[in-house]
């Protein structure tokens, strides 16, 4: 009876009869085919997943590949940005070190000027105080001299400063101003000049003469009509006339050879050596 009842739940299935140890085999082999279609949907969906994951992968590998070469090429710019840099910094250094030899330099020289200076300020309160010393013993002279070289010197000697302190002539100035004069004497007192002045006579009038000179330290005087004569002579408060009428002649026969008036000759004038 319990084969029967076997043999017809089998028929029921539509399947053919199977004996009692196959029948978990039967439900194994549908458990699997169930399986299989659920499977399927599973890998169905992960291929999708896949496929996205490595789409997503190529395009990180690719932005990693470019981010290396922007990588890259940005450190090569920056490597080639340093270099010039540091060539920039060491010219610079260069430079620096070369500035500062030219202001130590500078500084050697500028310590030297200022030292130079120094010495030429000292030098010039000396010079300052000998000028002023040769002005003054100039000026003295000048008293000594005759009307003659006084005129010719005057453009000079009226530059001489009356107080030396305020004065605005430089050094160089003054001394040419003194120079000048000093040649000017030295030159007339190696001449004898002769010269037209109106001098007082002995007897209070005055009257045109005619001067020789003999440097700065004699002179001989004659009127035009040869009646009175004089001799002149250097002193500290100016020249000193005194007449020597006896000697008219001779000083007009002087006078009359150094006009080339007439022939040369030896002539007798007084002198008087002190």
């Amino acid at each position: 009876m319990e084969k029967e009842s076997v043999v017809k739940d089998v028929k029921i299935m539509g399947a053919h009869y199977l004996p009692d140890i196959r029948k978990p085999l039967l439900t194994a082999a549908i458990c699997i085919l169930c399986l299989g279609s659920a499977g399927a949907e599973v890998a169905s969906g992960d291929v999708s997943d896949t496929r996205a994951m490595l789409e997503k992968w190529v395009e990180t590998r690719r932005i990693i590949s470019q981010e290396k070469h922007d990588f890259e090429l940005a450190r090569e710019m920056l490597s080639e940005r340093i270099e010039l840099v540091e060539r920039e910094i060491e010219s610079l250094r260069g430079k620096i070190s070369e500035t500062e030899e030219s202001i130590t330099e500078t500084d050697k020289k500028r310590n030297e000027l200022i030292e130079e200076s120094e010495k030429l300020k000292n030098a010039s309160v000396s010079l300052n105080g000998t000028v002023a010393e040769l002005e003054i013993r100039t000026r003295e002279l000048l008293k000594r001299l005759p009307e003659p070289i006084r005129e010719r010197v005057r453009p000079l000697s009226q530059r001489f400063p009356e107080n030396p302190d305020k004065t605005k002539l430089s050094l160089g100035e003054r001394f040419q101003n003194i120079v000048g004069v000093l040649n000017e004497v030295n030159k007339f007192n190696r001449e004898i000049v002769v010269a037209s002045e109106v001098r007082e006579l002995p007897d209070g009038a005055s009257a045109e003469v005619t001067v020789l000179y003999i440097g700065i330290g004699k002179a001989y005087y004659v009127s035009g009509n040869g009646n009175a004569a004089g001799i002149g002579t250097s002193s500290p408060d100016g020249w000193v006339w005194s007449p020597a009428n006896d000697a008219a002649a001779g000083i007009a026969g002087a006078i009359a050879i150094l006009n080339n008036e007439t022939a040369a000759a030896f002539v007798q004038l007084p002198i008087e050596v002190q």
